[in-house]
């Protein structure tokens, strides 16, 4: 168990380093400038990130085939080719570099995080099988806190121009991931686990150490934007001891384990309790004549729908309102935090590092709240369903995009906390939607044919925002200022989340006799 456990730790010290695109505001501004770029052609560099998940079902296949440990180092290695040539073509080691050039190299980068993420997904799943949402809610959580961890880095690395930061930032993402795929490769597999809910105490230190981790970086995020050297010291070192905390539960395993093997070869008084052990003896045997003869719903044994190849899917109503409620709810939400550079900078707010910090922050505490309400309901007669949890996530995220409509500061940080934890939310619940919908066999390719939304809606309403964004800019340098530049977009986007809203109760309604089934046999 210790093994299983291990492997959890591993995706979490991955997916913290994963989402090197959620940072891309921080330095979007910098890298107009330094290219000498239109909005619309940076907004199409964030698209660039994005489409690489256009390819990343290729990570579907390859986790099929290859070793979980090679399709990491390959997704890593992407990475390091697609930011780390940036990062030489920014510090003029590079000097024939175009803006095509720099889009594919973007489109490169932003692949590799599908195939880091796919490896932590099957790792979290097949795992904890019986608990695969609270794995995927805590690995996915720790995706949100990568723009938190590579900002305090720079802020402790550099003080100096816009420009070097932007540089520091590309350094960072090329390299870190790499580093910790290296680090975590060993550990990261899939292993041969019990069928049983013996796991809630691993799991409660679990959520006690990430609650702790994301209040610490809400907290920390706030004081950004102080510039004392050493209270940005203790910040990063702060979340290293957090990040390295998670280790204290496969080691307890370990200790168990030991004691256990002792007791079960010596059965030594001294060292365990024997009535205890003839009970487990005698819990074992009957849980094994229970389980002859039942059938599971899968091999790994939790329920699904249907299991189904990725060509079935594609032809079944309930993929493609799924897929509608992803693009009108967390895609959406993704292209905000895209924007959320020139939004600030359109407000003539100047503490962008702050507000990528603080939805990166609270994305994190919105990727962990489904596993939390999913390990402390999810047998209640009171749980409701996946798509109706969506559609009640989406509800408030609505309004944060009408709020947007207020030119104060404390509107504009109130809706980027909405949005980023209800995104962080629908990213960590659709992952064990796809797989209750469409089955756990084909996971790898489905969810990334899911998740293909994204660049479409990161191209769609990205450029619909930088064509109104030009429109109202100053017509001899394209540059906005105001509410004006974003208003109409605000609205749109506003409306296009209340359409999800909708979408995603009437999938709650075709799927609720699955989801009233899976309630009466918990």
């Amino acid at each position: 168990m210790s093994r299983q456990w291990l492997s959890l730790v591993g995706a979490l010290w991955l997916q913290s380093m994963a989402g090197t695109n959620t940072n891309f505001p921080a330095y979007s501004t910098q890298i107009k400038k330094l290219l000498s770029i239109s909005q619309i052609q940076l907004n199409n560099l964030a698209f660039a990130s994005d489409a690489g998940k256009l390819l990343g079902w290729f990570s579907g296949i390859a986790a099929t085939y290859l070793p979980l440990w090679l399709v990491l180092l390959i997704g890593s290695t992407l990475g390091l080719i697609g930011y780390g040539v940036q990062y030489l073509f920014l510090t003029n080691h590079i000097n024939s570099l175009s803006y095509w050039h720099v889009f594919s190299l973007t489109f490169l980068a932003g692949n590799s995080i599908c195939w880091i993420n796919t490896v932590c997904y099957i790792v979290a799943i097949q795992n904890f099988p019986l608990d695969r949402q609270v794995a995927v809610g805590l690995t996915t959580s720790y995706l949100s806190l990568s723009a938190k961890i590579i900002t305090d880095i720079v802020n402790v690395i550099n003080f100096s121009s816009p420009s070097e930061r932007a540089k520091i930032y590309l350094l960072l993402n090329s390299v870190l991931p790499l580093f910790v795929s290296i680090v975590t490769a060993p550990v990261i597999r899939e292993t041969k686990v019990e069928k049983s809910r013996k796991l809630s105490d691993g799991f409660r230190v679990m959520f006690i150490i990430t609650l702790a981790t994301g209040t610490y970086a809400v907290v920390t995020s706030m004081e950004s934007a102080m510039n004392k050297l050493l209270p940005r010291l203790l910040s990063l070192f702060g979340m290293g001891v957090f990040l390295v905390l998670p280790i204290l539960v496969p080691l307890t395993e370990k200790i168990k384990e030991h004691w256990h093997r002792q007791c079960w070869i010596r059965r030594d008084p001294r060292i365990c309790d024997l009535s205890n052990l003839e009970e487990a003896e005698m819990r074992i045997s009957q849980e094994e004549n229970n389980n002859c003869g039942v059938k599971e719903d899968n091999d790994i044994g939790f329920a699904v729908m249907e299991e189904i190849e990725a060509k079935k899917m594609l032809m079944r109503l309930d993929f493609w309102l799924y897929f509608f409620v992803y693009l009108f709810g967390a895609t959406l939400g993704l292209v905000y935090l895209n924007n959320l550079g020139q939004i600030a900078d359109t407000r003539g707010y100047t503490g962008t590092s702050a507000l990528v910090s603080l939805s990166s922050s609270f994305g994190f505490f919105g990727r962990l709240l489904p596993s939390l309400f999913d390990y402390l309901f999810s047998r209640s007669k009171y749980a409701i369903s996946r798509p109706a949890t969506i559609a009640v996530t989406l509800a408030p995220m609505t309004g944060a995009f009408f709020l947007l409509l207020n030119n104060s500061h404390i509107a504009l940080y109130i809706s980027t906390a909405i949005i980023g934890i209800c995104t962080g939310a629908i990213t960590s619940i659709s992952v064990a939607q796809t797989t209750e919908l469409f089955g756990t066999k084909n996971f790898g390719v489905n969810h990334n044919i899911i998740v293909a939304n994204i660049p479409i809606g990161s191209f769609l309403f990205g450029d619909l925002a930088a064509m109104l964004y030009r429109r109202q800019g100053n017509s001899s340098d394209g540059i906005c200022l105001g509410m004006k530049c974003f208003q109409t977009t605000f609205v749109i986007w506003g409306c296009l989340c209340f359409l999800g809203t909708c979408l995603a109760f009437i999938l709650h309604l075709r799927t609720q006799k699955f989801y009233n089934h899976l309630r009466g046999r918990n």
